[in-house]
């Protein structure tokens, strides 16, 4: 039956979906959570994309193992060419070396991987006697530097590459494949990788005939007890050719299925996200409701003393129209008590500044920590659900913009139009009113006594109304109905002073929701959106 081949250019939309939500994830991070932590993930998200980009057609495989091991050796066994060791080109195994089969698109990924031009060698040109199933046209093979080194930049060199790799190929000898040093930095870290591992056990010509499945089956149970129990292993002697066709049918199937650097990006992205996961969850949270943007209103509301401040303008406008449109004996009468705003401490200054900080005094305003308390519990509630990181951030988000919120809604409070200094016009009409008929109460009561009483002899006798004299009838009807008129008025009066302490309300409220909005519930709105993005990329990566 012949092998369904999936080119990996017509499937890359489900790695291209998984790098694109881990790369969302990443840049919704940055700055929540920790670099050391976020940098490895975008730049996996960077190389993988670069990776889907270049070339589909070449299947990149590292060759990587000890001192020792046999590994370039076993290189040039695959290559049929005396490449790797050569002294003039190589004299040790510190740079990388890179023999590519087919060198259409190889050159771009070399270039990618950072391999200089002097290192590379293209296959295509030689003689190739191998049968159909040995055959690697597409692989790009990658002798790496020794693991075990003691030069830190060869360290640096194969650890770099191992990342860019499609198919790892550990190269183990039969003196040390049991070696904790490799196998607790390298091997069992890549437990989740066993997809796109293969392990050679070389020179197995030095171990006895007999001995050798006995090599093999010991080398499977080690791989097993370290999380890779399907990781294909093979034995070869690089030197004698054994084994060397079994591994390179085992790399031309991984080529042709063309599923290796899909697997390995699709095992990169998914540990890279699992690993900020840990940190920063992926849980849905219940975000910010209505309920607790009114709660923080109305906590704020008290914290700058709007209720204070309404009922001051209430009581203020009230004894302000009785002083202006009352029977104007009464008023002089009242200018014996002190005025609602003069208790305050006011003088003709009721602008909203004066009349919150008169109705709060600084001394006493126990309201202000309940105001940036309730600040608090608003990004408390907020980050219900949130691990630690975005916890801090969404706190973060409600102080900085909202650090100094109380001074912001004094300063909010003090700009708001209240309508409460300037005087209603129907109180200038009654006021004229009320003096009219003061002065008729005044004229009329003047001349009953001159006329009537003291009996002046220049004045003339009023008419009569009635039986009663038209003076007196005008002195007392003008008094009463200035009484009436005052009456009404302050009824009238305690009308628009609800009006006013309503209108007040409104307006006050409407200025603290708009700066509480601005100051603390939209930057948390605005972090809370960004982990929703974060944790949206997260389950993308892992889908």
């Amino acid at each position: 039956m012949t092998e369904h081949v999936t080119p990996f250019r017509d499937q890359p939309s489900e790695v291209s979906h998984r790098l694109d939500g881990l790369s969302d994830a990443v840049e919704a991070a940055r700055g929540r959570l920790e670099p050391s932590l976020v940098q490895p993930a975008a730049d996996l998200a960077g190389r993988g994309t670069e990776r889907l980009r270049l070339s589909g057609e070449h299947t990149i495989v590292a060759l990587a193992g000890a001192t020792g091991s046999g590994k370039s050796s076993l290189f040039n066994a695959l290559t049929d060419l005396e490449l790797a060791g050569v002294g003039l080109r190589r004299p040790t195994t510190s740079w990388a070396l890179a023999c590519a089969w087919g060198p259409d698109g190889a050159e771009g990924l070399l270039q990618w991987m950072g391999i200089p031009a002097r290192h590379q060698v293209s296959r295509m040109s030689m003689l190739d006697g191998s049968s159909d199933d040995t055959k690697l046209d597409g692989l790009v093979l990658l002798d790496l530097p020794d693991h075990d080194s003691t030069e830190v930049s060869h360290h640096l060199e194969m650890e770099r590459l191992v990342e860019y790799a499609d198919v790892l190929v550990w190269v183990l000898d039969p003196q040390k494949y049991a070696d904790a040093a490799i196998h607790d930095r390298y091997i069992r870290p890549m437990a989740g990788y066993s997809d796109v591992t293969v392990v050679v056990l070389n020179q197995i010509d030095r171990i006895p005939l007999e001995q050798r499945d006995r090599a093999l089956a010991d080398v499977r149970r080690i791989l097993a007890e370290e999380g890779l129990p399907d990781v294909t292993v093979v034995g070869v002697s690089a030197t004698r050719g054994d084994g060397i066709d079994d591994l390179k049918r085992e790399l031309a199937r991984r080529i042709r299925s063309k599923a290796s650097a899909r697997q390995r990006l699709t095992t990169d992205v998914r540990a890279r996200a699992s690993e900020i996961s840990e940190v920063g969850g992926r849980s849905t949270v219940p975000g910010v409701t209505d309920t607790d943007v009114a709660e923080l209103d109305r906590a704020l509301v008290d914290g700058v003393g709007v209720p204070q401040i309404v009922t001051a303008i209430s009581s203020i406008t009230r004894r302000r129209a009785v002083r202006r449109t009352g029977w104007p004996v009464t008023r002089w009468l009242g200018r014996l008590r002190k005025e609602p705003w003069q208790e305050l401490g006011l003088g003709e200054d009721l602008s909203p500044a004066a009349l919150a900080k008169a109705a709060v005094p600084d001394e006493a305003r126990v309201q202000r920590a309940s105001a940036e308390t309730a600040v608090r519990d608003f990004a408390e509630k907020a980050a219900v659900g949130l691990e630690r990181p975005w916890r801090d951030a969404v706190r973060a988000a409600s102080t900085v913009q909202g650090a100094d919120i109380v001074a912001e809604l004094d300063r909010a409070v003090a700009g708001t139009d209240l309508k409460a200094v300037r005087p209603a016009v129907w109180w200038t009409l009654v006021n004229v009113l009320q003096w009219l008929l003061l002065v008729a109460a005044v004229a009329g009561l003047g001349w009953w006594v001159a006329a009537d009483v003291v009996d002046v002899g220049d004045v003339s006798a009023p008419p009569e109304v009635m039986g009663r004299s038209a003076a007196l009838v005008l002195a007392v009807g003008a008094a009463l109905a200035g009484i009436a008129v005052a009456t009404a008025a302050r009824g009238a009066g305690r009308v628009g002073a609800g009006r006013r302490a309503a209108h007040a309300d409104r307006e006050l409220r409407a200025t603290i929701d708009e700066v509480a909005r601005a100051r603390v519930v939209e930057p948390v709105r605005a972090e809370l959106e960004l982990y929703d993005r974060y944790r949206r990329g997260i389950e993308q990566a892992l889908s």
